[in-house]
């Protein structure tokens, strides 16, 4: 039976300073296979202990019955800190709630339906776009998902198209910042000084800074536009007049540059990588592929979808949710501990780092029939509908849940169905994908696909 690729894991035991040597390659392919089946497990340093935990009771404990005991571990900063600075991903306590009460109505079901005909423009832009490639040769997806989810963020956020030339830059910037970009920085393995340099490659710092300065152009036109009473009804506009309903304060110029710089990773990257899987995945079992496009025949009209036929699109969001779970954007989310707690039989003390991976829990043993097979019809079963409130977790959990996570859902789905209602995709034989974790899940040397359009 085929089955869905998924990196080889390591075997047997290596140093503190080999660990860091292979992850800076690929923290998947780091890490010993053992982790796919236990509930818990300890690494130790000579600098701190961490504890991957994959037990349902625990991850529900540091998300959401205790969340406060175990807030963002700033060893995550370390390696995110030249794009992002203080934005909702990384920080903690009063600010970070300050920030999600003004972020979060942007995302609320009302305006998720206002900027619905932004997403459809930008699906039926990556339709246009495919057709001069939609011949059967082999075209590297995972570039063109980039492109179609960057096209989505600045139609949402800016009501501008992709084609727009700062955008444009924008894009091509944030492709080699992701390149440049590993997982692990030595901040995030040796506790470090603040005065201490933190070894970011001078790529990482450029990119970072040329991103932050085409955002800044479009906060301060955006600014301008709503003190003129001209700004359009988008995501940016509304994050930036929303006031804090506990201080009344509003995000200034640098706040929002960092909530963009978040809103561009999170939205883009991630949405990118989840829709390239997605598509890799009905090239390789075509029969789904074809309940996907009958079922976009059926529900969406030739005009064009609604917003009411999302719901609709129950084949393609199980499909999308399977691509979630095989192929988890964000393959690991650390916190730390601020006090000393006991799991299961053991002391974690204070300042741990407690790892839950979604990579892991979506492909445990112990927990999911058959981890490793590609079968949406999973989630009409009771091992499916029980995994799906105890051990999936694409978009974190608790009161750090993401605040896009119906938008990324409402997205996917959207990208999807359009495309596998214009094209058929196919695999190439001999280019299998090798997933590998840098800000996201990617595949090594791309996704290579045949497209071809559909008949009638």
């Amino acid at each position: 039976m085929k089955r869905p690729p998924k990196p080889e894991a390591r075997k047997g035991s290596v140093s503190t300073l080999r660990f860091f040597q292979l992850a800076q390659k690929d923290i998947l392919s780091a890490l010993p296979a053992r982790l796919y089946w236990a509930w818990m497990a300890e690494f130790r340093t000579p600098f701190f202990r961490s504890y991957l935990c994959n037990q349902p009771e625990l991850v529900d404990l540091v998300l959401k019955q205790n969340p406060d005991a175990f807030p963002k571990s700033n060893r995550i900063r370390e390696g995110l800190a030249p794009l992002l600075r203080n934005s909702v991903f990384v920080t903690n306590g009063e600010v970070w709630k300050k920030q999600r009460r003004i972020i979060d109505p942007a995302f609320e079901g009302g305006n998720l339906r206002d900027i619905f005909s932004a997403m459809v423009a930008a699906a039926e832009g990556a339709v246009a776009r495919l057709k001069p490639l939609a011949n059967g040769e082999a075209i590297e997806t995972e570039f063109h998902t980039s492109h179609t989810a960057a096209d989505v963020i600045f139609r949402t956020l800016f009501s501008i198209p992709i084609e727009h030339e700062q955008a444009s830059r924008v894009f091509h910037e944030f492709q080699a910042h992701q390149r440049m970009q590993p997982v692990l920085n030595l901040g995030a393995l040796v506790p470090l000084p603040r005065w201490f340099p933190r070894f970011h490659r001078r790529k990482t710092h450029s990119t970072a800074q040329n991103i932050r300065a085409l955002i800044e152009a479009f906060v301060q036109e955006r600014q301008t536009q709503i003190e003129d009473g001209t700004a359009p009804n988008d995501l940016a506009t509304k994050i930036m007049t929303t006031a804090d309903p506990v201080t009344g304060d509003r995000f200034e110029v640098e706040e929002m540059i960092d909530q963009i710089a978040i809103f561009f990773l999170a939205g883009h990257e991630t949405s990118a990588s989840a829709l390239a899987w997605a598509l890799y995945l009905l090239a390789l079992f075509p029969d789904w592929q074809e309940k996907v496009e009958q079922e976009c025949a059926t529900v969406i009209p030739s005009g064009g979808p609604s917003f009411s036929d999302i719901s609709k699109l129950r084949i393609t969001r199980d499909v999308f949710r399977e691509a979630l779970r095989l192929y988890s954007p964000v393959p690991m989310m650390v916190r730390e501990a601020t006090c000393p707690h006991q799991f299961r039989d053991r002391q974690v003390p204070k300042g741990a780092q407690i790892v839950l991976s979604p990579w892991h829990l979506h492909r445990h043993e112990r927990l999911w029939d058959n981890p490793d097979d590609f079968d949406p019809a999973r989630f009409g079963t009771e091992n499916g509908k029980a995994c799906l409130r105890t051990a999936y977790m694409p978009f974190s959990a608790g009161q750090r849940v993401c605040p896009g996570a119906g938008f990324a859902m409402i997205e996917g789905q959207l990208l999807l169905a359009m495309l596998v209602k214009a094209y058929r995709f196919e695999v190439v034989e001999g280019r299998e994908p090798v997933p590998v974790a840098h800000l996201t899940v990617r595949s090594k040397d791309g996704i290579w696909l045949k497209v071809t359009p559909r008949v009638g």
